[in-house]
């Protein structure tokens, strides 16, 4: 199947006990959206001999699978270090590209102007798909005007045009010209949600906005820029509990992680299209339109030359449903494993 593309502090004391380094560009960042005593709980392929530091960088959302796979080799390798780092996809390719990280997470495919900057300098990577995802908009429980957005809602409160909208009802002419039926609420619109380094940011365009925008003669790259961004995921889970009448996105793990101190909002491709709300299920399956697919890239050359970068790799894929399920995340299909597994298997 292809896809186009708290417990933070209990989180925060395992990773600080194994001595492992996730720094994610927040306080919290490092710890949301995992469940403790993952990487205890998978161990196949731990080895027992490997040595040497791997470092990892890029996105916020793979960020904590790669903290659960980091954690639980190290528990197996008492030789091993593994240093997760979560700025953000757009940023942590720049690093790997430029040589700096062995392994980078990322929420999207690596885009070409970041295929360019590894050619130039000589970067030869693997790409291998671990999980999926879906982009889960949200807004505060207490907000029982809206239930349902569809893309004609979202491109009106969220894409270029929205710049300057205030309250939802602002966005009102815009989304009816587009087709919408939806009431939105004459409240302030207290918009939050990731920045331009993410690939949340980036995949939310994508899958969203850029065919309305792209039709109507808008940068089809871009949102509003007048909302409250943050590269951490936590942050935006804090705003949207913060405010009665906020608007937000994030991924599925830390979404779910916040529990009902947030409302997932169902989303619909088309106005007056089936709404669907995201689950295991309708990620799995694409049916929830915002599905998309998880990556971490591996530098060919570093695989060779550094002892610890092919075991720790072998653990990942080797432990990748468990990985996956413990942080709340939506795991690949067998058959999908397989081919993963395969393609690193045969670099």
């Amino acid at each position: 199947m292809q896809f186009i593309k708290k417990r933070r502090l209990a989180w925060l004391s395992i990773i600080l006990a194994f001595g492992l380094t996730a720094a994610a560009c927040g306080d919290d960042d490092d710890d949301a959206g995992t469940d403790s005593g993952s990487g205890s709980d998978t161990s196949s392929d731990g080895g027992g001999d490997a040595s040497g530091e791997v470092n990892i960088s890029g996105s916020s959302t793979v960020l904590p699978i790669s903290t659960a796979a980091g954690e639980g080799f190290q528990d197996a390798n008492s030789g091993a270090t593994v240093n997760v780092d979560g700025p953000g996809t757009g940023d942590g390719f720049v690093l790997f590209c430029d040589g700096e990280t062995d392994i980078s997470d990322a929420s999207r495919q690596i885009n070409e102007e970041e295929v360019a900057a590894c050619e130039g300098n000589g970067i030869e990577y693997i790409e291998l798909q671990i999980a999926y995802d879906g982009l889960t908009v949200m807004t505060n429980p207490n907000n029982d005007a809206v239930d349902c957005l569809s893309f004609a809602d979202l491109y009106a409160l969220i894409g270029p045009e929205a710049e300057g909208f205030a309250n939802w009802s602002d966005a009102q002419s815009l989304a009816t010209e587009l087709g919408s039926t939806t009431q939105l609420p004459d409240s302030s619109l207290d918009l939050t949600g990731p920045g331009t380094e993410s690939g949340t940011y980036d995949s939310f365009i994508e899958l969203a906005l850029a065919d309305i925008a792209e039709e109507r003669g808008q940068a089809d790259d871009a949102t509003r820029t007048d909302y409250d961004a943050s590269p951490d995921d936590n942050v935006i889970v804090q705003n949207i509990e913060a405010s009665d009448s906020s608007l937000g996105w994030v991924g599925f793990a830390y979404a779910q992680e916040a529990g009902d101190q947030v409302k997932e909002l169902g989303v619909s491709a088309e106005p007056g299209g089936d709404c669907v709300e995201p689950s295991a299920e309708t990620i799995a399956d694409a049916s929830y339109p915002l599905s998309r697919s998880l990556y971490i890239y591996v530098n060919t050359a570093k695989a060779e030359e550094n002892p610890a970068v092919v075991p720790f790799v072998d653990y990942y894929l080797a432990n990748l449903t468990d990985l996956v399920e413990t942080t709340g995340y939506v795991p690949l299909p067998d058959d999908q494993v397989s081919a993963t597994t395969d393609a690193w298997e045969g670099r």
